[in-house]
């Protein structure tokens, strides 16, 4: 960030807000036209050093970042939009805290101060370029058609049994984990379930490269399977370590389970029924199968997009940008030597991915 810009940041006053996400607005009148708004916008938060992570015909967005114990984190998400001649700007909270000690409001107050000092900058001709350069990288004006593509990798045939299996295995594997963890009364509700979702997360990484399947859909109810598998069988791993440490005799499955509801769930000296009991399974399920779908996205875009060479994705998406229909897009890959189905839909899948990948980005 340049210098007079951290001045004029001490010199804001700040206004506190609360709530579940604390956010901050302020609107200002421009007579810039939408079309010379994008490139100062853009110029704006380059000059503020925070890391731009969408844009559009009428938005910009960005993110602002600082390093706390070595660790750097994304801390506010600034949005500005353009609307009939005014500019709209809103900071969001990106952490947990319900009261933003006056961030946003300093966020909002520094974009709109450092957006007019870019505008004022800037002379009418070079306001000019800027445009022009903006709509040329926009409609792809400046790419140049590749001679040749790199060649396309072997054809890997999609095998979604090795989700199956790969599934069925890693679920006992975790529910006689998490069965052996909770007799010895370690088990601490809601730092587990976050640890499971990542294991499982982690190990489909490995289970979407080797099968090489990508259909998210499809792939969602075995993620459904493997959690609700995994609770299950947590539940009887249980019954049948607590029987063989302890001598018991055979109660039988079910007869195990009613005895749980009759106990209900006992958190310190409050016993909370089968009603606390439920709501902790449930809350295990929810809570498990979100960080597993947030981490199965994650890897399954980056797989997508790692599978194709940038080459011949940037050549399939310029194709759409000239409004070219997804069989016109298919015939230039194979006259460029895709030829294989499998090959063009791993690139169209990349295009998607990369889309999705943008929406995760503003998402965190």
């Amino acid at each position: 960030m340049e210098n007079k810009f951290k001045d004029y940041e001490k010199t804001i006053k700040k206004v506190h807000r609360f709530g579940w996400t604390p956010k901050y607005e302020m609107e200002f009148s421009t007579r810039l036209t939408v079309a010379e708004f994008i490139p100062i916008a853009e110029r704006t938060i380059q000059n503020l050093g925070w890391d731009l992570i969408y844009q559009d015909d009428k938005t910009v967005e960005a993110k602002r970042s600082e390093k706390t114990f070595r660790h750097e984190r994304w801390t506010e998400a600034i949005s500005a939009k353009f609307e009939y001649g005014k500019i709209k700007v809103i900071s969001v909270s990106l952490g947990n805290e319900m009261w933003d000690v006056g961030r946003n409001s300093k966020r909002v107050n520094l974009f709109v101060y450092a957006f007019k000092e870019t505008e004022n900058s800037i002379s009418k001709d070079e306001l000019q370029e800027l445009v022009t350069e903006n709509s040329t990288k926009d409609n792809w004006e400046d790419y140049v058609i590749p001679e040749t593509l790199p060649k396309p990798r072997k054809v890997i045939e999609p095998k979604f049994s090795i989700h199956l299996i790969g599934g069925v295995i890693l679920s006992i594997l975790m529910a006689i984990l998490l069965a052996k963890i909770s007799i010895n009364g370690i088990y601490i509700i809601g730092v587990f379930e976050i640890v499971v979702g990542v294991a499982i997360g982690f190990v489909f990484k490995y289970l979407i490269k080797l099968s090489n399947y990508t259909n998210y859909d499809k792939l969602q109810y075995v993620l459904m399977g493997v959690v609700g598998l995994t609770y299950i069988l947590n539940q009887y791993f249980q019954y049948e370590l607590i029987l063989f440490e302890n001598n018991y005799d055979r109660i039988g499955f079910l007869e195990f389970l009613k005895l749980r509801f009759e106990q209900g769930l006992i958190i310190k000296n409050l016993n909370t029924g089968w009603i606390g009991l439920v709501l902790s399974w449930i809350f295990q399920i929810v809570i498990t199968y979100y960080v597993i779908v947030m981490a199965i996205i994650r890897n399954l875009t980056k797989f997508q997009i790692g599978r194709v060479p940038p080459e011949v994705i940037d050549f399939a998406f310029y194709n759409f940008v000239k409004e070219k229909t997804e069989l016109q897009v298919r015939k230039e890959l194979a006259l460029k030597g895709w030829t294989e189905n499998q090959n063009q839909d791993e690139v169209l899948e990349a295009i998607g991915a990369l889309q999705t990948n943008q929406e995760l980005m503003r998402m965190k």
